[in-house]
């Protein structure tokens, strides 16, 4: 028992100082990838909704995080397509209900998990497909492809670009 509760403690943690490069970089990503969804959101598909919360959690990962597990291309484009699937199964089987809301995100992490493609944002994605109101429900079987799959691939292409383009950097690790 005690070493299940010394579990629980953690460890110290290392504090190293912050580095203004790497942040500028991560900051460029966010500005440029964000900032084009958000450009062709309102002029190219003014009538269609092309961003969503769970593409915020997604920069964090790819702009400031690009060597994570879950910041890699097929976690990335994988994970929060089949999780979309599974918001919107939910939601067509269930409504808004707290059930379709369980069964969203325990399944979205059950599906990324098998296909060995976990994004945590994912999960995000499910639960927005049941609880983001008419204007994301309307979309149906839609929503996996836009706004999730071309976001996405718009955060990705963005991402390989200015990762790239510091010298201190390397993405994709592997596709």
């Amino acid at each position: 028992m005690k070493t299940y509760l010394g579990k629980m403690r953690g460890e110290r943690l290392q504090r190293e100082t912050p580095d203004l490069v790497d942040a500028l970089w991560s900051w460029l990503g966010a500005v440029v990838g964000m900032g084009a969804i958000c450009w062709l959101s309102a002029h190219w598909l003014s009538q269609h909704l092309l961003i969503v919360a769970s593409f915020g959690a997604t920069s964090v990962l790819l702009y400031a995080a690009p060597e994570s597990p879950f910041a890699q291309p097929r976690n990335v484009l994988l994970g929060s397509l089949l999780s979309a699937v599974a918001g919107v199964a939910c939601f067509q089987l269930l409504g808004a209900t707290p059930l379709a809301v369980t069964l969203a995100v325990s399944l979205s992490i059950l599906l990324m998990q098998l296909t060995h493609s976990v994004h945590p944002p994912g999960a995000a994605a499910a639960l927005v497909a049941v609880i983001g109101g008419p204007e994301i429900t309307g979309l149906g079987w839609w929503y996996p492809l836009m706004p999730i799959g071309i976001g996405c691939a718009i955060m990705l292409v963005v991402a390989v670009l200015v990762n790239n383009l510091a010298r201190h950097r390397r993405y994709p690790l592997h596709w």
